[in-house]
């Protein structure tokens, strides 16, 4: 697609957008958490509608960050603060004295409390999806966590907690202690807890009580009924990313108390960084200086927030450009569904159209019943108009007039934007869309769509979708699908099970199957969708065999589509539909599924789709994830497809993984992830994910790996253990399914610029190796990673570079000057195999190395790096660096608990031995001299 020429419409909207940053009223509308004069404003606490109402929840947060405000201040040196938080309180609380939410939704808070309890009960967690340094997705705080202070024992503050938690959310650092390795050996062959900093000081305790470190630890594990509990009385004042409950503790690590030999996310994640050096090169920083004096800032303001009535007004653009590609056609049909099946019931509803000039069509109108339902959809647009010019504006203000009638104000309403017209003049009204306190959603129809419509969506926080001009795709119906209430209760909100679509020739059938679970199946209804002539032939049978027909189905002649709305509670297993094209020309035929939660004790599995930004330029990829889980649990093992459609070309598809590799930086935590990189034209692209899983595959997580607040034990304490209670651990009561579940979901749209026209050139090197792992077996070094690809995480490469040192610096810093370790006979695998090489340390490590500082010659500690080489010679980054310890010389092995008791064995018997040895000798000696003394004696008497 050629670059169309924007400087006036950019140059307008960016004058706009400089107006806006002077007004402080619109400054943080939909722009998420902003950082003005070292204060944080815009914070978004949202309460899930499933927690019961309780006041006492509102004080304890609002006492938390207050908290957590004045420690995060001293921790980073007078840099930041928490100045203006927002509460979103649930709609079910009956308490009225709340203000009107304006753009704010629960799926955009930066935390979330619910009740939904992990494997370790109350932990408090953040989802990390990216790497070191950005940004993470949520906090996650479970009620109780928030009103039971006997849990304050084991996590510390709640403030505290929330700085723990802060810090993985905004600058992406990772935690300190590691629970599945508590203890490492050093670079002098010393066994060492994973702490950070190493000045923490503890005991090992056993069953009985205090006990040498021997006793704890065999073969690489503690033993079980041993730990290592803390002092409580330290000295230390790091770090908050380990232990942040310690009294004594009130920074970060930085890099003189960092502590790069524990194998943590922190040193895995950041290359052995501290997290102080990770803080300070974020953009809070990198635009922020301390503040001046010795006074503290002011506590942060709270205002409480709360939905009203859920307005929704349709914009849709009636232009002569919506009569191309049977774009009219499509939008009547994803608005019907939309009207008939989606929006939720009690919403108020209006209708808008518009080319040069804005019409209401329809007033707001309540639904309480398929009849309201039916009455919105007669007033939907039904044909064009001559006028080929659009005023996306006007519109809008007749958006606006249409929901202001409801309560004097459009806070907190939704706008449905549909357009394909080329208006340069958008960003006119850009200060209006902001003051109106309103979320615009966009979907652009075709590539003729002005580049800045996506700017409205961006400000309000809305959601932007692009739909190809393409008869057989149903992105359009996807798009209007994912636009919730954004309430965040998932047992109200419709769930997509399948969406497809296909041309088809005459006589021909699309056929295929789609799995309803036991945790869907309450107004369970099929959608479908022709382009020309009459309906298909439709046949569906349900798990029993029943058989639905196209006479089944309610059809609308006009709109050309057919649904079937299942009674009651739909039968869980596998459903199969068949449609016949018993035209004589070709049919694009489509199908959509969806379905509510069976029960409100079940949560039902789910799945959003997401990509790291907006917009991108070539060659920088697109990272594309997939959330999927059940309530907070992820789901493991699931086949996860991303449908990528440009604006003219193809559709790609793309798996998606959640190994801990390429793109992806946590395995098993429920976050599928892949690298995008396949462009194929400039412009708009449209996003897609389709999520299957097998019952005979187990699917669901039981712990939410990743970033989460430690939970203590217990501490020393005046020389007394003071135990904590047993962290609570939330068994599970599901039955294992009995069926698998599919879901589909949009992910919305994305923007390339600069793609080559014609055949591109090979500007994509292998992904960076993140999961790099040393283990010293005997005499050798095995490392485990990751197979990248040739281009970044797809393909295989061509080579491998690994490069090891006894000097952490000189890797670190010059990976190129270290040793190099002989790979000849390392051919690299497919991207996302696991990769075993073994080599010895001693061939390498002989020659010149210099030593770290403090390090001397009799440190046994490598430290090694790798990365992977193209066909073209293009290298990844850098791998994470991963240190084993060398067991050189043999004297200096660490003695554990098996081996010490077998060579203590040993060397009681050599003793023993050796005594008795002694013993007999010495007697012998004694018995000879005594008999040649007798024998003299007795020879001089005989004289």
């Amino acid at each position: 697609m050629p670059h169309r020429d924007n400087v006036g419409p950019l140059g307008s909207l960016k004058f706009v957008t400089l107006l806006v940053a002077l007004i402080p009223e619109f400054l943080f509308l939909g722009a998420g958490v902003q950082l003005q004069d070292n204060g944080y404003d815009g914070l978004l606490v949202a309460i899930n509608p499933q927690v019961s109402e309780d006041q006492n929840l509102i004080a304890n947060i609002k006492e938390m960050i207050t908290e957590a405000s004045f420690y995060l201040f001293n921790a980073t040196k007078r840099r930041v603060f928490f100045r203006n938080i927002k509460i979103l309180i649930p709609a079910t609380w009956k308490a009225n004295n709340y203000n009107k939410v304006k753009q704010e939704l629960y799926e955009k808070a930066n935390v979330i409390v619910t009740d939904w309890y992990g494997v370790h009960g109350d932990d408090p967690y953040t989802l990390q999806y990216r790497g070191c340094g950005k940004e993470g997705k949520y906090i996650h705080f479970t009620s109780n966590f928030l009103v039971n202070d006997d849990l304050t024992a084991g996590y510390g503050p709640r403030g505290r907690v929330f700085v723990h938690e802060w810090a993985h959310l905004r600058w992406g650092v990772f935690d300190e202690y590691n629970d599945e390795k508590p203890f490492y050996i050093n670079g002098q062959n010393q066994i060492k807890v994973t702490r950070c900093s190493s000045d923490i000081t503890g005991i090992f305790v056993c069953e009985k009580g205090p006990c040498p470190q021997e006793n704890c630890i065999i073969s690489k594990l503690f033993k079980e009924g041993c730990m290592f509990i803390y002092n409580s009385t330290q000295n230390a004042t790091a770090s908050i990313m380990f232990m942040q409950s310690l009294s004594s503790v009130v920074e970060f690590c930085t890099a003189h108390t960092h502590n790069q030999e524990a194998p943590n996310l922190q040193n895995q994640m950041c290359s052995l960084r501290s997290a102080w050096d990770v803080i300070a090169d974020s953009a809070d920083f990198n635009h922020s200086c301390a503040m001046n004096g010795t006074e503290l800032p002011p506590p942060p303001v709270f205002s409480l927030i709360q939905a009203g009535d859920k307005v929704v007004c349709l914009v849709l653009d009636v232009s002569s450009k919506m009569a191309e590609a049977d774009r009219l056609l499509r939008l009547q049909q994803a608005a019907e569904f939309y009207l008939m099946q989606i929006v939720e019931i009690h919403t108020f509803v209006g209708i808008i159209s518009f080319n040069s000039k804005g019409e209401i069509r329809a007033q707001l109108h309540q639904i309480n019943s398929d009849d309201d339902r039916k009455l919105l959809v007669s007033h939907l647009p039904t044909t064009v108009s001559a006028e080929a010019e659009t005023s996306i504006c006007s519109g809008l203000k007749k958006g606006f007039e249409v929901v202001e009638k409801l309560n004097g104000k459009a806070y907190g309403s939704v706008m449905i934007l549909v357009t394909s017209g080329n208006d340069e003049h958008v960003g006119n009204c850009l200060l209006t869309v902001l003051s109106s306190g309103s979320t615009i959603h966009s979907i652009a129809l075709g590539s003729s769509v002005v580049e800045n419509l996506e700017e409205l969506s961006h400000h309000t926080g809305g959601l932007k979708f692009f739909v190809p001009d393409k008869s057989n795709s149903n992105s359009m119906t996807d798009a209007f699908s994912r636009i919730s209430s954004g309430t965040g209760d998932i047992f109200q909100q419709r769930i997509q099970l399948e969406s497809t679509g296909e041309n088809l020739k005459p006589h021909h059938q699309l056929k295929n199957t789609v799995t309803l679970d036991n945790s869907v199946g309450n107004d369970t209804t099929f959608l479908v969708t022709w382009q020309t002539s009459g309906p298909p032939e439709i046949a569906l049978f349900d798990p029993n065999g029943r058989k639905y027909y196209a006479n089944n189905f309610t059809t609308n002649p006009a709109l050309q589509t057919a649904r079937l709305c299942i009674p009651g509670t739909a039968k869980p297993g596998l459903w199969t539909y068949t449609l016949n094209n018993t035209h004589h020309s070709l049919q694009a035929l489509k199908v959509t599924v969806t379905s509510r939660a069976s029960s409100s004790a079940m949560p039902p599995a789910t799945v959003e789709a997401f990509v790291e930004r907006d917009s991108t330029h070539f060659p920088q990829p697109v990272m594309i994830y997939a959330n999927v889980r059940k309530g907070i649990y992820p789901i493991l093992n699931a086949t996860v497809t991303a449908t990528i459609e440009p604006e003219a070309a193809d559709p790609i598809a793309l798996d998606l993984f959640d190994n801990g590799a390429g793109a992806d930086i946590i395995k098993n935590d429920g976050i599928y992830s892949r690298y995008f990189f396949s462009f194929a034209v400039n412009g708009r692209y449209s996003l897609k994910v389709h999520v299957s899983h097998s019952p005979s595959i187990s699917g669901l997580a039981y712990s939410i790996p990743g970033s989460r607040a430690m939970y203590v034990p217990g501490y020393i304490a005046n020389g007394n253990i003071q135990m904590n209670a047993p962290r609570k651990s939330a068994g599970r009561s599901e039955e294992e399914p009995k069926w698998g579940f599919s879901r589909v979901s949009s992910g919305g749209s994305f923007s390339v610029l600069g793609v080559p026209a014609g055949p591109h050139p090979d500007v994509f090197p292998p992904c960076k190796i993140t999961d790099l792992h040393a283990v010293k077996v005997e005499e050798e070094v095995t490392l485990f990673w990751t197979a990248p690809g040739e281009d970044y995480d797809q393909g295989h490469a061509n080579s491998y570079e690994i490069r090891i040192s006894k000097s952490l610096q000189n890797i670190q810093d010059d990976f190129n000057n270290a040793i190099l370790v002989n790979t000849s006979k390392l051919n690299p695998q497919q991207a996302g195999t696991k990769e075993v090489f073994t080599f010895s340390p001693k061939l390498f490590t002989n020659g010149p190395d210099h030593q770290p500082d403090g390090e001397t010659q009799e440190s046994h500690r490598i430290y090694v790096a790798i990365r992977a080489i193209d066909r073209n010679s293009l290298k990844s980054a850098v791998s994470n660096i991963a240190q084993a310890s060398l067991f050189i010389p043999p004297n200096s092995v660490p003695i554990l608990v098996r081996d010490n008791l077998i060579l203590k064995g040993v060397l009681t018997a050599v003793g023993l031995i050796g005594i008795i040895c002694l013993t007999i000798v010495v007697t012998h000696c004694i018995l000879n001299r005594k008999k040649r003394a007798d024998k003299k004696k007795n020879g001089t008497k005989l004289i």
